[in-house]
């Protein structure tokens, strides 16, 4: 399928999908099917017909009877030679209708258009037509937006017909040996003219002239040569109408490639763009490039390159120093770009979904490197979907772009530690950093300018309150987070947007609102809210705000239906407006009240019934008792029991807790410092053995099992399976076998069904818990590796680190 083909097949199915979706079968596809005519069986719902890529013939009259909400019909590449002027009479609703690739003869005699009077996209393209004359059922189609035509010849009035129709894009698919008048487009009123090439021939010198004398968008596709006739028809012309200038899906010499360019550069046309372009031959050295231009904006979008040997930095320079405003590579391997040779021109940049590393715009002499001053004007940075990892560095990358006002890093893989003041430059007000790795200290890097902050989908977990004042900011996203409550404004005083939805906010301080003097909007929908006491001032709070009761009230956004309890279980996926939380169980005295007068009756009678029965005397010797069975069981761990037993413990933990298992819990357990042998997947997984056979030996091996749980352990798989053996190797060794450690709060309510074993193992037995102050961590620590230790047979000795 060719581009011009494929450009208009997305269309109509985008077109045909925002359509249809009222029933069930409102997208029938019947292509490839080798049909011979159109089937009798299709569904009177039917909005959408895909009945391409068969062997039609011939369409008649009722064909479509049966489908009168029809809305988009394909038939190209059939064999369609004829059609019935009748056939869609009963389509009156048809508006996208593609019979491109098929052996239709006469475009004056297609009289079937007569009928489809709604039709906004009709290709025609790819036919067997010798003359592009339309006939006047043309004339009718005066909805018509995008028109899709190839013919071998085509003169002045050929396109008469259609003076009225006001298009917003007329495609020509050019044929082989192509007999083209001058003038004959001068009818045609289209805001966009595609010329798509169907061979390696040269363009025709008149069809472009016209083009570029008659249209304000102008789409050059499919080539393959006489860029050379191009270049040299754009120098001799005086006069060019055109101002956007498309080239789409074209193969081209790195020369010329930079000849045209450098002769669009020096013509009126004021935008270039070039998009699914192979570059061969590219250079060793610099090629020069035109230092003064009317030209706005350059963009290449999927560039890709055919040589293997050539200069990067040449390709770089050539691109960086073009006399534009904006200038723009997407979606192309680039993995570095350099500093303009003198002060650049350009406002605009960017880089889009490329390769780009933190070296960006820097250059290395000798041990030093040197950062770009040449980008002064720029305005606007866009580096989305690259391979940036310091924001540190980023900040010396851009320092000297003292015009700089909108920064887009988002989707990268940034991440910065605290240490190391960044060097932003002084203007910067909208700053957009969503879909990192950012971390709490991200609030120590930012532009003290900032009006507009995004940092959506990072891991922010609390704003800390020591930060330096961002006295500008207004807006603040920090969606997809994971903070645990509201935060306080004392370092944006005139915060008037502040976004918080799907973070781990289960009730929310309201009180902390209080700081926000300026806030109007807020948005927490999405977040595990406990209904509880704690969560009924936030209640309030969102009631207030759907009534609306003064212009200084704060908007809760998406208020009430995207704010819902995920716990106490009785009340899950309940609305917070439907919620009702008794007052009794919120209020100190009359809770006490409540309680106390009963409970003093109770226990009263309780310890009178006891008194009598000498209950407690009978409950300290079954405690005793149990105590006792309990150590003598403990300490009966004959050697010949641990025969086989290599580890202490068997670690197991999700993926993405992986860097607290290295960074923390190994160096404190293993060599000098623990003194303990530890086994994990990483290190003593056997390769060739299925992963259940390794998670099953590891667990044999150790003498104990330690979970390291959070959010992400109870959603692996993997970690399922490890918890499944150990708590059946557990029978054997007893309940002290395994070890739980709390990496993170993990309410019961969030932990699956499937995980009923972790849910009895926590209810029963205690857990170690990772502490927050370091100051505890020693004694975490001491008592984890005091959990552990046990004597094994024939344990190595552990040497120690000089």
């Amino acid at each position: 399928m060719r581009p011009v083909t494929a450009a208009l097949w997305v269309a109509a199915m985008l077109m045909g999908l925002k359509l249809s979706g009222s029933y069930p079968d409102s997208i029938v596809d019947r292509s490839s099917k080798n049909l011979s005519f159109v089937p009798r069986d299709l569904p009177q719902t039917a909005e959408s017909v895909d009945l391409s890529c068969n062997r039609i013939q011939k369409l008649h009259r009722g064909d479509f009877k049966n489908t009168s909400l029809l809305r988009f019909l394909n038939i190209s590449w059939n064999s369609l030679d004829d059609i019935d002027p009748g056939t869609f009479l009963d389509t009156p609703l048809l508006e996208d209708l593609d019979l491109s690739h098929n052996r239709l003869r006469n475009l004056s005699a297609q009289r079937y258009l007569l009928h489809t009077e709604n039709l906004l996209v009709l290709n025609l393209a790819c036919n067997r037509f010798l003359t592009m004359t339309l006939g006047k059922e043309f004339s009718s189609l005066v909805k018509l937006e995008r028109l899709a035509l190839g013919a071998q010849n085509i003169s002045a009035g050929d396109f008469k017909n259609i003076a009225e129709v006001k298009l917003r894009t007329l495609t020509l698919s050019l044929e082989n040996e192509l007999s083209y008048t001058a003038g004959s487009l001068k009818d045609v009123h289209a805001q966009r003219l595609q010329i798509a090439s169907t061979s390696d021939q040269i363009m025709d010198h008149y069809v472009v002239d016209d083009a570029l004398s008659l249209f304000d968008e102008v789409e050059l596709m499919d080539l393959t040569g006489g860029y050379n006739a191009l270049s040299e028809q754009l120098t001799k012309r005086v006069e060019i109408l055109t101002s956007h200038l498309y080239l789409t899906n074209i193969s081209i010499d790195w020369k010329d490639l930079t000849q045209y360019v450098n002769v669009v550069l020096l013509t009126s046309i004021t935008h270039l763009s070039a998009s699914d372009v192979a570059i061969y031959n590219l250079p060793y050295m610099d090629t020069k490039v035109t230092k003064t231009s009317e030209m706005k904006s350059f963009e290449a979008r999927r560039a890709v390159v055919k040589s293997f040997f050539f200069s990067q930095e040449a390709v770089y320079n050539f691109f960086i120093n073009m006399p534009v405003k904006s200038l723009a590579i997407i979606e192309t391997s680039i993995i570095h770009m350099t500093c303009p040779k003198s002060q650049s021109p350009i406002v605009l940049l960017d880089f889009s979904y490329c390769a780009l590393s933190d070296s960006i715009f820097s250059r290395v002499e000798g041990q030093q490197t040197v950062e770009c001053e040449n980008l002064e004007n720029v305005r606007k940075l866009t580096l989305v979907g690259n391979n940036l990892k310091k924001l540190l560095m980023l900040s010396k990358r851009v320092q000297h772009m003292k015009s700089l006002q909108h920064l887009d890093l988002s989707l990268n893989s940034l991440v910065y530690d605290g240490v190391g003041e960044c060097v932003w430059p002084p203007n910067i007000t909208n700053m957009t950093l969503s879909s990192n790795g950012l971390t709490d200290s991200i609030f120590k890097c930012l532009p003290r300018g900032t009006e507009t902050l995004d940092l959506q989908n990072n891991q922010v977990s609390v704003i800390p309150s020591s930060i330096f004042k961002l006295g500008n900011l207004s807006s603040l996203n920090l969606n997809a987070n994971r903070l645990r409550d509201l935060p306080v404004c004392n370092g944006f005083p005139i915060l008037t947007e502040l976004l918080l939805k799907s973070n781990s906010l289960h009730a929310p301080s309201v009180n902390k609102l209080e700081s926000c003097l300026k806030l109007k909007t807020l948005d927490i929908s999405y977040n595990p809210f406990t209904c509880t006491c704690a969560l009924s001032s936030f209640i309030s709070l969102g009631i207030k705000s759907e009534k609306k009761k003064s212009q200084t009230e704060i908007e809760l956004l998406s208020w009430p239906l995207d704010y819902y309890c995920t716990y106490p279980e009785s009340v899950r996926d309940t609305t917070l407006k439907d919620i009702s939380i008794p007052e009794v169980s919120c209020n100190v005295f009359l809770l006490a009240a409540a309680i106390l007068c009963p409970a003093v009756v109770m226990i009263v009678a309780v310890v009178t019934l006891c008194h009598r029965l000498d209950v407690p005397w009978y409950m300290g010797m079954i405690w005793q008792w149990t105590r006792a069975k309990h150590r003598a069981r403990m300490s009966h761990v004959r050697p010949e029991d641990l025969v086989g037993v290599e580890f202490h413990a068997f670690v197991s933990f999700s993926q993405h807790d992986a860097d607290w298992v290295k960074n923390y819990l190994l160096p404190n357990l293993e060599g000098y410092t623990g003194g303990l042998r530890i086994c994990h997947h990483e290190k003593n997984f056997v390769p060739g053995k299925t992963i259940i056979e390794n998670i099953i030996g590891c667990v044999e091996k150790s003498r104990r099992s330690v979970f390291v749980l959070s959010a992400h352990f109870v959603k692996s798989e993997w970690c399922h399976y490890e918890l499944y053996f150990a708590s059946h190797q557990r029978l054997a060794w007893g309940s002290d076998s395994v070890v739980l450690v709390l990496l993170e709060p993990l309410p019961q309510y969030l932990i699956p069904s499937k995980y009923y074993q972790l849910k009895s193992m926590m209810g029963r037995h205690t857990y170690l818990e990772w502490p927050q102050d370091r100051a505890k961590h020693r004694l975490f620590w001491a008592n984890l590796r005091a959990a552990l230790q046990t004597d094994l047979p024939n344990a190595p000795v552990v040497e120690q680190e000089e």
